[in-house]
């Protein structure tokens, strides 16, 4: 019998849309929280159609203009190495649903380097790992996310850590480099578990029926590396926020139905 991780727990919202508006809701609320204490909030945010879509709604929340986003800086757990202007980037599609419409300083979007840059893919991610470096806290040596988001995929990956790959087992770096990834484009740039880990919240944001079996697998305990969903912790909370779709195998005890 599995043994199920007591300290990761499950919303379930009704559908994909209700899902998108209510992680949207907490995320605006929580960053409007910290900022009113004048504490400067780091985020990592990641793709996904759903991860947009949360994005989006909170684009929409009439708080976000009231919210002192200077004290606010943004980024990215993986990335797509394509020119900067690519529609794929996960930072193009950031921006357009929500970023830009922000009055933030551009020194607080921490964007990863894009092939267009002018250096190739390992002095790219060596780059965003310095980037990492200089915004360390006292306990890591990188910045502590207060949220980090995560789309987890069909076949469990999170960020750019799929399965069996040498990427998912790094623990010595921040960052590194992807060739011949399973899913297009092949070459990406990703932080490793201990960054994502380092986050005071890990949010997963999951939505439809395909994404059931990643789900059950990474609340059953599997091995992290071959599900890298299960290996995904934050020091605080560890929320996997799903539509009834995605939920279908999920324990009764792990449903959190009051966060």
């Amino acid at each position: 019998m599995a043994e199920y991780w007591a300290d990761k727990r499950v919303v379930i919202s009704p559908d994909a849309k209700t899902l998108a508006r209510s992680v949207a809701k907490r995320f605006v609320h929580r960053v409007a929280k910290r900022t009113s204490r004048g504490k400067t909030v780091h985020v990592s945010l990641s793709g996904s159609a759903i991860g947009m879509t949360v994005l989006a709604e909170a684009a929409s929340d009439p708080r976000v203009s009231k919210i002192d986003w200077s004290l606010v800086h943004f980024w990215w757990s993986d990335e797509r190495f394509v020119p900067r202007a690519d529609p794929e980037r996960n930072e193009t599609q950031s921006r357009a649903v929500l970023l830009d419409s922000l009055d933030i300083p551009p020194g607080n979007i921490h964007s990863v380097p894009a092939s267009d840059d002018g250096i190739d893919l390992d002095a790219a991610a060596e780059r965003y790992a310095d980037e990492l470096d200089r915004n360390s806290c006292e306990e890591f040596a990188w910045p502590s996310f207060d949220v980090c988001f995560l789309g987890v995929g069909a076949d469990a990956h999170i960020a750019a850590l799929f399965p069996d790959r040498p990427e998912i087992q790094v623990t010595d770096r921040a960052v590194v480099a992807v060739r011949d990834s399973p899913a297009p484009p092949s070459e990406r740039i990703t932080m490793t578990r201990p960054v994502i880990n380092s986050s005071e919240r890990v949010w997963m944001v999951l939505s439809g029926v395909d994404k059931a079996a990643a789900l059950g697998l990474a609340l059953a305990g599997a091995s992290y590396e071959s599900v890298p969903a299960g290996g995904a912790k934050g020091r605080r909370r560890t929320i996997f926020f799903v539509d009834e779709a995605a939920a279908s195998q999920v324990p009764p005890e792990l449903i959190d139905g009051e966060y």
